[in-house]
């Protein structure tokens, strides 16, 4: 799928690539594995996959589409067993074909195993190349089978050492569950940059990308697991160890912004709770002249929630999202390119005729759907569109999981406010700072937080070897 084709498909919005799911020591694993996926359906609609295994054998399915599409008659009832890993992806590294999709299972002398992956890395093209001139060959286009070879490559042992040592090599965000034959591993790497929890469900231990799906499958969360930890579940219970020093924690803002559910608490924080806080200091902060307030839903409705309680405005349903366009849409004739927003929005003419209405929306990336918007909104007779955005200008692109365009795509990057509100044809817009952003965590201005901000600073935590590497410059090797 190519930009423009993502971008009619998906909407001008950043993506997030994965979201993994495992669970330990329950009779209905893959079941399980199953709904705990559909919640986070959300951060992949690409391609879908679970491995299970019964102590004695691995069982696998993925497909292409959404879960529903690669698990349509009884593949499920083929998974056994008491443990299982699965994942739904979005293709950020590597193209979307079936041999991309994930979990990914690797059979060497040692042991078989399974691994799947939330993120990207930034030496993945680098490790790649070393590892096939020592002779590995490569299925796939996708960094995960690259952690996967890392981990062949420690030869016999204890998995969880194995794997430790392995992703000392590896560079940039993962979140990663490891099957083998009675071994569950939970890796999150170590600036805490994709996020990950531990629940538990009876007696059976789970991992997720987010909270939310612990919800779904009855599970009780216990804690976020921590960056540079790995999780070790076997049928003895959970073993915790560090691979990597402490470093300064650098969670993903974006996850917070706009990626996981309403629902999930990352890292301490409810998703929700934060959102609705960010829309209370934009109304502060930014006010609008209007007389209804509207979010783009669906991302967007509790930032709006918080600039309609701190500015006294009524909150309205204003633009109605269409849940049923069918996201394998992507081939659409220019026409419907054109359409898109139209085909995913309605605005509620009987709404926002004749009023002043403030847009909330979570960011501005290339600019295209937030001008259709304005204009959605217009053509249902709305007199004034003032756009305030969550957050602050999105001016680089993210180089650890999230799906972009390139640089010189972002219309932050190369426009002043004033130049992006003229070309989303909107009466004012404004956006949050950096500092006002990290208020709505509880940080004073100036105050070291936690967090990556890279999307909209331009300073990453990482060195970015690959991106060295692209442009003909030598990287400094990593490990042996």
């Amino acid at each position: 799928m190519d930009s423009v084709e993502k971008q009619a498909a998906y909407g001008d919005k950043p993506r997030e690539e994965c979201g993994v799911f495992g669970i330990f020591g329950h009779p209905r694993a893959a079941a399980l594995t199953y709904y705990g996926l559909v919640a986070l359906q959300h951060r992949g609609q690409e391609a879908a996959g679970i491995t299970s295994t019964d102590g004695s054998r691995m069982y696998s399915h993925k497909g292409l589409g959404l879960l529903t599409d690669v698990f349509r008659a009884g593949e499920l009832e083929g998974l056994h067993g008491h443990a299982a890993i699965g994942h739904v992806r979005y293709s950020t590294a590597g193209s979307n074909t079936i041999q991309n999709a994930q979990p990914i299972a690797l059979a060497t002398h040692a042991r078989n195993f399974a691994i799947a992956h939330n993120g990207n890395l930034v030496n993945a093209r680098f490790l790649r190349i070393q590892l096939e001139e020592q002779g590995s060959l490569f299925q796939t286009t996708s960094d995960t089978e690259v952690i996967a070879h890392l981990i062949a490559k420690e030869g016999a042992g204890d998995l969880a050492d194995l794997v430790a040592r392995a992703v000392q090599k590896i560079e940039g965000g993962f979140a990663l569950v490891i099957l083998s034959d009675d071994e569950l591993i939970a890796v999150r790497d170590p600036f805490g940059l994709r996020p990950m929890v531990l629940g538990r469900l009876g007696d059976a231990h789970v991992v997720a990308s987010e909270s939310c799906a612990f919800e779904t499958v009855g599970a009780t969360l216990v804690r976020d697991v921590e960056p540079g930890e790995l999780l070790h579940i076997t049928r003895h219970g959970v073993r915790s160890a560090r691979f990597a020093p402490r470093r300064a924690r650098r969670m993903c803002t974006f996850e917070h912004v706009y990626f996981a559910r309403p629902d999930s608490d990352v890292d301490g924080w409810n998703v929700h709770s934060v959102r609705k806080q960010l829309g209370r200091i934009l109304a502060e902060r930014h006010p609008a002249p209007g007389d209804i307030v509207i979010g783009v839903p669906d991302s967007s409705v509790s930032a709006a929630a918080g600039y309609a309680e701190q500015s006294g405005l009524p909150l309205e349903t204003g633009l109605i999202k269409n849940k049923y366009i069918a996201r394998t849409f992507i081939q659409p004739s220019q026409e419907l390119r054109d359409l898109g927003v139209r085909l995913k929005l309605n605005a509620v003419r009987s709404v926002v005729e004749g009023k002043r209405v403030v847009l909330i929306d979570d960011s501005i990336v290339r600019g295209t759907t937030s001008r259709r918007i304005v204009r959605l909104l217009r053509g249902a007779g709305a007199r004034e569109v003032h756009v305030r955005i969550s957050s602050p200008p999105y001016v680089s692109p993210c180089h650890y999981g999230i799906d972009t365009a390139k640089e010189d795509e972002l219309i932050a990057a190369r426009h002043s406010i004033e130049e992006i509100r003229r070309a989303i044809e909107a009466d004012s817009l404004e956006f949050l700072t950096v500092d006002e952003l990290m208020q709505g965590f509880g940080f004073p201005p100036g105050a070291p937080v936690p967090f990556c901000n890279a999307c909209f600073t331009r300073r990453y935590p990482t060195s970015l070897i690959d991106q060295t590497l692209n442009e003909g410059m030598e990287p400094i090797r990593i490990g042996g």
